[in-house]
């Protein structure tokens, strides 16, 4: 079977060079070919296709379950940590089943429920701060991103419980800390269990202790119904099917771990790589602070939610590093053409959104931060898509999205801040995202007060 510009390099070399440094395979396979190359990567078969070319990517896009299909390798990858049930593990009618099942938790009156909380974590974890002491933002932003979830999924509010995930949380995403780490999904005969001192056999047993408490905090969820409950957990026992049926306890548990995975670590990555490219960029900063100065002192956190210029810096900052490298991979199901190479059944598509978002016919000087692309153009689905798309979209793009934006916005108001280390910040794998590889270290200089607009101090003067 012919592929189209298959790369030359030795395959090891490759698959070493995919695993250590992502950013830099892709980058320099593009460089060779910019639209559509042929790479020899671990995780999803021996060969994969990349496609960074707007045109194919909603050609794949907009042709899920004909054309093209999710199941396949990533499947094997993801098993151990999502289980069989997962909304990302499952296809065809099983899986618009279970997006159905999931989907309003993520939307209306639960969105707005959602925003107070995540205001009141971000004011109180940097209320907790001494001035001129550094800190790393990604370990703040993990902080906030675990208040996040213990209240708005799980409905945690004894510290207590919350500490218990505390603990949880990290063992769940140890093998996410390091490219060598993280080789463990990718390399099927290392997941050996050799006992507890082993990395494979040390994630069974972390597993088993998250297993353990997801299960006791469905079971009691579901012993003690409270229709005053707004977290996703509560919702998704009261969540029924077409037929009437609820969701098992597995199916709960499954939906529970990725949800944890798709908003934890991937959002605090996010937030830290925001906190760093708006204080390395002094204009950015002032303009954001003037827009967020016009609303008041105490916003409505949906108002938050829709300020133009605030969009545009969430906007840039998920473009640059976004969520996830790649899109969910697609198989090829019949005989297709894309960008004018054949291709044949089986053949593995890789949808790739780190080398979309940096093409410079889309985006010139794309290395650069410059949230005013946002403001200037307007992006297609499918020449923007930091969380995805088709019906493999992100389903916590909604609350991942809200977040980042009100904690922004509730820290930005209140605290001054630096960068305590001016040299720029390196990408570095974590699993299948970018995090900052030294964490983003900070201090606060001092406490920010509201600086009126232009406009009322015109008025003021005035009368």
């Amino acid at each position: 079977m012919q592929l189209p510009n298959l790369l030359k390099t030795p395959s090891l070399l490759q698959k070493l060079q995919w695993v250590s440094d992502p950013v830099g395979y892709m980058e320099n396979a593009a460089q060779q070919y910019p639209d559509i190359f042929t790479g020899n990567i671990i995780g999803f078969g021996d060969t994969v296709v990349f496609v960074n070319h707007p045109q194919a990517i909603e050609e794949i896009l907009t042709n899920d379950r004909k054309k093209f299909t999710a199941v396949g390798k990533l499947n094997e990858i993801l098993q151990p940590l999502l289980g069989n049930y997962s909304v990302l593990m499952l296809e065809g009618d099983a899986h618009k089943r279970q997006r159905q099942l999931v989907t309003p938790s993520f939307h209306g009156e639960r969105m707005q429920a959602y925003g107070q909380l995540i205001c009141n974590a971000s004011e109180k974890l940097f209320s907790q701060l001494p001035l001129n002491k550094p800190f790393f933002a990604r370990n703040l932003t993990e902080e906030i991103s675990l208040q996040v979830i213990s209240q708005a999924i799980f409905g945690l509010y004894e510290e207590e419980k919350i500490q218990k995930l505390r603990q949880l949380l990290p063992l769940l995403l140890n093998l996410f800390q390091s490219p060598l780490t993280s080789s463990l999904f990718f390399f099927p005969f290392l997941q050996q269990d050799l006992g507890a001192w082993s990395p494979w056999g040390k994630f069974l047993r972390d597993r088993e202790q998250i297993d353990q408490f997801l299960y006791t905090e469905i079971a009691e969820c579901q012993q003690k119904p409270d229709p005053e409950r707004i977290d996703i957990l509560s919702l998704l026992i009261s969540s029924r099917d077409e037929a009437g049926q609820p969701m098992t306890d597995q199916e709960l548990h499954d939906q529970l771990i990725t949800l944890i995975l798709a908003g934890y670590d991937t959002t605090a990555s996010v937030m830290s790589w925001g906190f760093y490219w708006i204080h390395q960029n002094p204009l950015v900063r002032e303009k954001l602070l003037q827009e967020l100065d016009t609303l008041g002192d105490s916003p409505d956190p949906m108002s938050i939610y829709q300020l133009p210029y605030l969009t545009a810096v969430c906007n840039e900052t998920l473009r640059i590093y976004p969520v996830t490298m790649f899109s969910f991979p697609r198989v090829v199901q019949e005989s297709v053409e894309l960008l004018g190479h054949p291709l044949e059944p089986g053949t593995v598509l890789l949808p790739s959104i780190y080398l979309t978002h940096h093409r410079e016919d889309l985006y010139p000087q794309s290395k650069q931060f410059k949230p005013e692309r946002f403001i200037e153009r307007q992006f297609s689905p499918y020449e923007f898509l930091p969380f995805g798309g088709g019906v493999r979209r992100c389903i916590g793009q909604a609350l991942a999205q809200f977040e980042i934006k009100l904690v922004f916005a509730t820290v930005l108001s209140r605290y001054d801040l630096a960068l305590v280390d001016q040299r720029p910040e390196k990408p570095q794998r974590r699993g299948f995202n970018l995090a900052p590889s030294s964490g983003v270290k900070m201090v606060i200089t001092g406490r920010r007060a509201r600086q009126k607009s232009l406009v009322n101090m015109t008025t003021t003067s005035v009368s």
